[in-house]
């Protein structure tokens, strides 16, 4: 009975085929040697791996260890409550997916059809079995495993690769933000040096004039560059760490667009962060707020960083004209590049993005989950 799942396992699991890539694990359940026999002839013709199964305990050993893709079970076993283990594996969050045949040895009534499926399998057969119809079920249950692995393989990829992209981006926002600053900037300071000589040198005052002109010309060029060089990759972030860098970025956003900020930290004496989680989260307050700044309409916005035990919010909230609905709710087609990127970065670190309209304006949130003992002091090198 199903006790036997807290005592000695009887039976080894054995991989009756040997495994390939290709294939997908069927696990066959029966506490009788060898009255799954016929299933494993009928099912070998499919070419994927058979696993047999002697007790609760080989059979949960065996989808621990391998990815089942539909589990086998004889119902009328002696020893084995056919029910009750497939509602275990259904149970259990890893193999609530999991496809469960149950295989009778006599004929089926109602009550056992309906017992069947509210324990969780996804079709009963009786014997004598015929080879084609369960080979043909199996067989679909086994290329839905199989597809849905190729996509999880898939999607991880597009995770990596996304990941890679981002990781590629910040790196080119860097060199690019070195070379305006080390580059064109030491340029244009020696070509402000040779002006000024020249309007302090020159003997002729419409020359001097132009000279004069042509300085403040590259100091506003120079300004624009700096400017430029820092919103790339601001050497605050590294230098002073994330506070200071979301401050200097705001009094800018104000110089430049005329929205009033705040800025309100909780605590007070919040930590330094690992560089990559400071750079993931301000580029994501940056991203809100350039949001805020091309498309909200607001005069206003309120940014509020805060940290608990573990976890880190940081939400951008402005008093603009709000969002359509179906962006709010993050549809599929609905968002830009901008939030795209938001979601990328809260996935590779595990957070979470919330938007929502607060009539006026809208309200960005992301979460991010952060134990305590990751912080490190202002003070730390």
């Amino acid at each position: 009975m199903i006790e036997k799942l807290h005592g000695p396992q009887p039976h080894t699991t054995i991989p009756l085929t040997p495994f390939t890539l290709e294939q997908v694990n069927i696990l066959l359940v029966d506490d009788h040697h060898g009255k799954l026999v016929d299933c494993d002839v009928i099912l070998a013709e499919l070419g994927e791996n058979l696993i047999e199964a002697h007790s609760p305990t080989d059979a949960f050993a065996a989808l621990l260890k391998f990815d089942i893709a539909v589990v086998l079970i004889r119902v009328s076993a002696r020893n084995l409550d056919a029910f009750a283990l497939a509602d275990m594996i259904r149970q259990h969050p890893r193999f609530c997916d999991t496809s469960i045949i149950l295989v009778s040895a006599g004929p089926l009534n109602d009550r056992d059809l309906l017992r069947g499926y509210e324990h969780g399998a996804v079709d009963y057969f009786s014997l004598p079995i015929i080879p084609e119809l369960l080979r043909a079920r199996v067989k679909v249950f086994a290329e839905l495993h199989r597809k849905t692995r190729q996509l999880e393989t898939l999607n991880r990829g597009i995770r990596d690769l996304s990941s890679r992209l981002i990781t590629t981006q910040d790196e080119e926002r860097r060199r690019i933000a070195r070379e305006l600053h080390d580059g064109l900037g030491q340029e244009l300071t020696a070509a402000k040096m040779t002006t000024d000589a020249i309007c302090k040198l020159s003997r002729w005052p419409d020359l001097s004039s132009r000279a004069h002109e042509l300085s403040a010309l590259i100091d506003g060029a120079l300004t624009q560059v700096r400017s430029l060089s820092h919103l790339l990759h601001p050497p605050l972030l590294e230098e002073i760490g994330l506070l200071s860098t979301i401050q200097w970025y705001l009094d800018g956003l104000t110089k430049r667009s005329g929205i009033r900020t705040v800025l309100e930290v909780r605590p007070l004496d919040f930590p330094r962060l690992p560089e990559e989680l400071e750079t993931a989260l301000y580029r994501i307050i940056q991203e809100a707020l350039t949001n805020v700044y091309r498309h909200s309409g607001a005069k206003n916005a309120w940014i509020v960083l805060s940290k608990d035990d573990d976890r880190i919010i940081a939400s951008v909230r402005d008093d603009g004209k709000g969002i359509p609905e179906q962006v709010a709710l993050l549809q599929p087609g609905t968002t830009g590049v901008g939030i795209a990127g938001m979601r990328q970065r809260l996935a590779e670190l595990g957070g979470q993005l919330r938007l929502e309209n607060h009539h006026p304006g809208t309200l960005i949130e992301v979460i991010v989950p952060f134990p305590t003992n990751l912080a490190f002091s202002a003070s730390a090198p």
